[in-house]
Parts: C-alpha cells; structure tokens; sequence
C-alpha cells in the first residue's frame, strides 16, 4: 500500500507519523509529571517509532513489526553511518526497556531513569527529524 500512495499522501502520512511522536512525547512528560515511570518509558518508545516509520515512508523502506523496524534502521542508517551509533543504541535500549516494562515481571523504572530514556528519546528524534529535513 505505501508504494502506491501519492507524494502529497506520503508527505501526509509521514507529517501524520512525526505528530503522534510529538505527543507520544507529550504523553511521557505527563507520565512522568505523574510518576507512572513504565507508562513514560512505553511512550518515549512509541515517540521514537512513530519517528522511525516516519523516516521510513520518506525513504521508502518498509517493515512489518516492531522488531523488523529496529532491524531495518540498524540496516539502513546505523550500519551506513548516517545515523551514529548512540541514536542506534538509544532506540534498542527503549526498545528493550518497553517490552521490559510492558511484559516482564519486577521490571523497575524510577525517575532518573525516565529522565535519562527521555533526554535519549528527545535526541534521537531530532536526529531523524534531521534526516527527514535533508532533500
């Protein structure tokens, strides 16, 4: 289906994707605010994958599952160099951490952590939105 959409409809659905990152990161302050520390790691997560697939419609690149999109992007922008190897390693961790928190048992998240997954989540972000921006 992504194939077929127009370029007005692809820009569309990828400005679609970079507002749910927007408020996904929204959605982890006001976790945090509330100290509901897995809910934030659950959203800073879903904040960089919505920027993810973002990135993905821009450059035409498909994946079917949330592991399949961490595979494609360490495929096609970490093993390349264009993305440094710290955003690589800041999507794995909060991918890691939200199916952590989200299925394992005694998974524990405080604050600092949440702060620090967040500051990881805000760079990352910016370094897609980046590549999304380049003509």
């Amino acid at each position: 289906m992504i194939e077929t959409l127009s370029p007005d409809d692809r820009q569309s659905l990828i400005d679609y994707r970079l507002e749910r990152s927007k408020e996904s990161l929204e959605e982890a302050d006001y976790m945090i605010n509330s100290e509901h520390y897995l809910a934030a790691v659950n959203r800073l997560y879903y904040a960089c994958y919505y920027a993810t697939i973002a990135l993905f419609l821009k450059k035409n690149i498909t994946a079917q599952t949330h592991s399949g999109v961490k595979q494609m992007l360490g495929m096609h922008f970490i093993k390349t160099g264009i993305l440094p190897m710290e955003q690589g390693k800041a999507f794995a961790t909060l991918f890691e951490k939200r199916q952590s928190g989200d299925y394992d048992d005694f998974f524990f998240c405080d604050k600092k952590l949440a702060l620090e997954l967040k500051q990881q989540a805000l760079s990352y972000i910016e370094a897609v939105k980046a590549l999304i921006n380049q003509q």
